[in-house]
C-alpha cells in the first residue's frame, strides 16, 4: 500500500482522513468493522478520521444480519439501523485508506485503480504487504451467534492493530 495520503491527517482542503471497510454484501463484516473503528476512533480522540463501509456485491438498503446486530450489542454497539451500501467508484475515489475483508475484495479495488490505498485488513494490521494463504476475516454469514462473536472479536483486534499502525501519522498533535 502506498503512502500518497498517509502523511497527513487532513488534505489541502482540510478534509478528514477517510477509511473505508469493504466486504461482500455489507451486511456483516464491514459494518461491524465500521462500528468497531468508529468507537475506537472516538476513544482515541481522532475526530479528524472518518469511517464508512461498503460491499462489492451489496444490494442497496439491505438490513444488517441479525447475528452481527447481536454480536455488536453484546459489546455496547448498536447496529440495527445499518443498511447496506454498494462499493462505487466515487466511494473508492473519496477514501484515503480502504481495508478489505479478503484478498478477492482487494482484487476488485486493484481493478478500480485503488491499489496504492488498499490492503487486506489482516495484512495491513500486521504491517506487511505480502498476502498469506488464509488471510482474510472469516465470513460469519449463515453461521450461528458464536461465529458472529468470533468475527467481531477478530475485527476488534485487527482494527486496534491497524489504528496503532496509523498512530504516527494520524494521532493529533499534543
Amino acid at each position: 500500500m502506498g503512502d500518497e495520503r498517509m502523511g497527513a491527517d487532513t488534505d489541502d482542503r482540510g478534509e478528514p482522513f477517510r477509511i473505508l471497510f469493504v466486504c461482500t454484501g455489507n451486511t456483516c463484516r464491514s459494518p461491524m468493522a465500521e462500528a468497531i473503528a468508529r468507537a475506537a476512533l472516538r476513544d482515541r480522540g481522532w475526530d479528524h478520521v472518518t469511517v464508512e463501509s461498503a460491499g462489492v456485491a451489496a444490494f442497496p438498503g439491505s438490513p444488517i444480519s441479525g447475528g452481527a446486530v447481536r454480536a455488536a450489542a453484546r459489546h455496547g454497539i448498536e447496529l440495527d439501523h445499518h443498511r447496506s451500501s454498494p462499493l462505487t467508484g466515487a466511494r473508492v475515489e473519496n477514501s484515503d485508506l480502504i481495508l478489505t475483508m479478503s484478498p478477492s475484495h482487494l482484487r476488485i479495488l486493484v481493478d478500480l485503480g485503488a491499489e496504492a490505498r488498499s490492503a487486506v485488513l489482516p495484512v495491513f494490521a500486521r504491517g506487511e504487504t505480502e498476502i498469506r494463504p488464509g488471510d482474510g476475516v472469516q465470513d460469519p454469514i449463515g453461521g450461528d451467534d458464536a461465529m458472529y462473536e468470533a468475527t467481531f472479536r477478530e475485527l476488534r483486534e485487527l482494527i486496534e492493530s491497524a489504528l496503532d499502525r496509523l498512530t504516527p501519522i494520524l494521532s493529533p498533535e499534543p
